[in-house]
């Protein structure tokens, strides 16, 4: 199942991060793809906003690998794997984050490994034809995350209306 959107300014690709995280639930795995400059962390401020934590704190994480931001209505853990592959990932001890109370929004996700997360929401973020305009597509990977989309999809068409 996927949902493919334009955006046409990093605000709003914020608030489409902000949208999905209204549905998202604990244990929650939504991996980023994207080139660098993409829009991987404006999106993630956006999982931020819609969790209830201030967009203003959230940085890359590459030289810190994972971030955690508590307080909101959900802790969200954001984890980039830029820099590490194969046994330094698993060396992390991802899944304290992976499996615990919060969502994890992951950026370079292709380089964890797939056994470790059977379910996910993946969000490929695309540059666009003008400077600020990025593609923005979900994919929901288990009948857990084809929830969470249709959820999605759900508030979509009701903000429209």
């Amino acid at each position: 199942m996927h949902l493919q959107l334009h955006t046409t300014s990093p605000e709003e690709t914020e608030a489409y991060g902000a949208r999905l995280a209204r549905v998202l639930q604990p244990r929650t795995i939504v991996g980023l793809v994207g080139d660098l400059g993409a829009g991987k962390t404006c999106f993630v401020r956006g999982l931020a906003t819609g969790l209830g934590i201030a967009p203003d704190e959230v940085h890359s994480p590459t030289f810190t690998l994972i971030a955690e931001y508590p307080g909101g209505r959900l802790p969200l853990y954001h984890i980039d794997l830029y820099r590490l592959e194969g046994a330094a990932i698993e060396e992390l001890g991802l899944e304290e984050y992976l499996f615990g109370a919060g969502v994890s929004a992951i950026e370079w996700f292709r380089f964890l490994p797939s056994e470790l997360m059977p379910e996910y929401m993946l969000v490929t973020i695309a540059f666009g034809a003008g400077d600020d305009e990025r593609v923005l597509t979900f994919s929901a990977r288990g009948e857990r995350y084809e929830h969470i989309l249709r959820a999605l999809m759900s508030s979509r068409s009701s903000e429209e209306t």
